[in-house]
């Protein structure tokens, strides 16, 4: 008697998870569910969940770190695994594969990057402890834009989709670049040079022309370890890993299609809600309007909301006017100014790089504060902009 409805669930559930839009519900689901039990009498349960030792040890290595740090330091990895993977495969053979093709896109990241840091910068000036946090409204959430944007279904232009997420993809790129360059510190340079080796043993097996993914998976590990012993952020093991992982195998087919595949969902609705749900939480109590006008939250939902629109489109109406690149077709100047909006959503990326930008939890107020904000303002405005500037194709009902 059961056995209709449970078919129906799993049927349900299956259509879910295929929508373009699910993975930001779901994201947007584990944000709100953490300011509610951060502002309930489930907060200290809450913290002590997210303080809970885990150990890991194997003979004379050992990694002790609370449960937050190893969602960000660990799972996060895997974040990025799958987003190197991504860059690679759209630089050797996707949309940014040609000069032309990418120009547009990575110089609409440069500028969406550049504004915002520029107006953080502003707010904070005569705070050296604040700055540090200069990058956090230059991050792009790409599962929260994309979700917001294919709420939009089959009106949306297939040319503004892909801009927006070649423009994930290059922010993407940069904000490794900044984490890299600019929030490393106690380097360890016998962990860099292990590392080094163990990327090089990768890129050998690469060039040998081995394609299965044990190999790199295993190696993938080691190199992780080595990365986080390194001082350099943890995270990037996985990019570092992605470039080794081969496009095509002698049959034509591409194991890093495959891994990107397997990866997705697992990065979609477990790794990137499970950090949205650690790192979102913040207690409102005692929070006045003053909080908001910090200047770190106001640099912050500044830069996102104000700096990244302005910086998206002041970079592409520079490009056109320049010759150097043209709008999508079926995309109009209103269309990307809703999608420059889209771009604003900083919240996962943004929040990751305030974890790096202070050790303390002095600022994880205003840093929550400040990425809710503006991530917020960019979701609702960007989407309503949209609803007037794409209009449903003819055989829409």
């Amino acid at each position: 008697m059961n056995e209709p409805y449970t078919a129906r669930l799993v049927t349900g559930i299956r259509d879910f998870l295929r929508l373009e839009a699910a993975a930001g519900i779901v994201l947007g689901v584990a944000t709100l569910l953490a300011l509610v039990v951060s502002n309930s009498g489930l907060a200290g349960l809450y913290g002590t969940f997210l303080d809970l030792p885990v150990e890991l040890r194997v003979g004379a290595l050992h990694i002790a770190k609370p449960l937050l740090l190893w969602i960000n330091d660990g799972l996060m990895a895997i974040f990025f695994l799958l987003v190197g993977l991504e860059i690679k495969r759209e630089l050797v053979e996707g949309e940014l594969s040609s000069l032309r093709q990418a120009m547009l896109p990575a110089l609409a990241a440069v500028g969406g990057m550049a504004v915002p840091a520029l107006l953080y910068v502003a707010c904070n000036l005569g705070n050296p402890v604040a700055l540090r946090g200069w990058a956090i409204p230059a991050a792009t959430d790409i599962a929260f834009a994309v979700g917001v944007l294919s709420l939009l279904g089959r009106r949306v232009p297939i040319g503004l989709k892909i801009f927006l997420l070649a423009l994930a993809i290059f922010d993407d790129l940069g904000a490794i670049v900044i984490i890299a360059v600019f929030y490393t510190a106690n380097l360890s340079v016998v962990s860099l040079l292990l590392a080094a080796a163990v990327l090089l043993v990768m890129l050998i097996l690469n060039r040998l022309g081995v394609t299965r993914i044990a190999p790199y998976a295993l190696l993938g590990i080691v190199l992780w370890v080595c990365v986080l012993k390194s001082g350099v952020h943890a995270t990037l093991a996985g990019v570092a890993m992605a470039l080794a992982v081969p496009m095509r195998d002698a049959d034509g087919e591409s194991p890093l299609k495959r891994l990107e595949h397997t990866l997705h969902p697992w990065v979609a609705f477990l790794v990137v809600p499970l950090f949205g749900f650690a790192n979102a939480g913040v207690s409102f109590a005692g929070v006045t309007g003053a909080a908001l006008l910090d200047g770190v939250s106001l640099g912050i939902a500044a830069g996102l909301f104000i700096g990244k629109q302005i910086g998206v489109v002041g970079a592409v109406l520079a490009c056109v006017r320049l010759g150097w690149g043209r709008l999508p077709d079926g995309v109009t100047w209103l269309g990307l100014y809703g999608v420059a909006l889209l771009a604003g959503i900083g919240f996962t990326m943004s929040l990751f790089i305030g974890t790096l930008a202070w050790d303390t939890a002095d600022h994880a107020v205003p840093l929550r504060l400040g990425v809710l904000a503006g991530s917020l303002l960019s979701g609702i405005v960007g989407y309503v902009l949209l609803r007037r500037a794409v209009r449903p194709p003819p055989d829409a009902s």
